[in-house]
């Protein structure tokens, strides 16, 4: 995959590792909203800024992919007035945040079913995406109505669709032919996921690719994410000792 040869910027030069991909779970703008008497759609604005914040951060530690889980599947279920607000601020994003992003250098992409977006606010990600394809100083990926398993079950069927059309074998399938179907094929898997909110789940996010992250899990509501946040949870992941599965020396 790529920028999987160098998972650990910083690791073999002395200088404490930077994550190469880091993954945000998003958490707490409905109760940091409900603490304040405020209503949800300004837990959700707030979160926005948080989530600039957090760019910033990533690009200035060096870090070269974040992810961040900005809208599950299961939201879906959420009152029609919470969901068009987040929708709302989809788009709002979109129209006027895109430049300044390519201005420093990021990438943006959606990973997630975005079929279910409406028509105008599909064709705002895909220009989104489209005008911020060459860059490389940092590639941001936003989980859009994404579920973990939704994306394992579609990357089953496939593979079983491409069995079934003899351009596959698949007693030769093996794990790097399994991500070549998941909706991050081609990227790093996260060296690091951060929840906020004090939550300790992964919520169906990143099940295939968390499989040997390093979890970190802030007590802090994202609303009220900063850079210092960030830049204490990349400090706790590069004095961790990551195996892989292998016995400690």
């Amino acid at each position: 995959m790529d920028g999987a040869a160098d998972p650990v910027r910083g690791a073999s030069t002395g200088h404490p590792p930077v994550p190469c991909h880091v993954a945000i779970i998003m958490d707490g703008n409905r109760r940091w909203a409900e603490a304040r008497g405020l209503p949800v759609a300004l837990g959700h604005r707030a979160g926005a800024e948080a989530l600039r914040r957090a760019i910033r951060a990533a690009a200035e530690a060096g870090v070269q992919w974040l992810t961040v889980f900005a809208f599950s599947s299961e939201n879906w279920r959420r009152p029609a007035d919470e969901v068009q607000e987040l929708t709302g601020l989809l788009r709002y994003y979109l129209n006027h945040e895109v430049k300044a992003l390519a201005k420093e250098g990021v990438r943006l992409r959606v990973i997630g079913d975005r079929c279910r977006f409406g028509e105008e606010l599909r064709q705002l990600i895909e220009r989104a995406e489209a005008e911020t394809a060459i860059n490389t100083r940092l590639n941001v990926n936003v989980a859009l109505s994404y579920g973990a398993r939704d994306e394992i079950l579609s990357a089953a069927r496939a593979i079983a669709l491409a069995a079934q059309r003899g351009e596959l074998d698949p007693a030769a399938l093996d794990e790097a032919g399994l991500e070549r179907f998941l909706a991050t094929a081609g990227m790093p898997d996260p060296d690091l996921i951060i929840r906020t909110s004090g939550e300790q789940r992964l919520s169906n996010f990143l099940l295939w690719q968390a499989a040997y992250a390093e979890l970190a899990f802030l007590p802090v509501l994202w609303p009220d994410f900063t850079a210092e946040h960030f830049r204490a949870a990349l400090e706790s992941f590069a004095g961790r000792e990551r195996r892989y599965g292998a016995r400690s020396s």
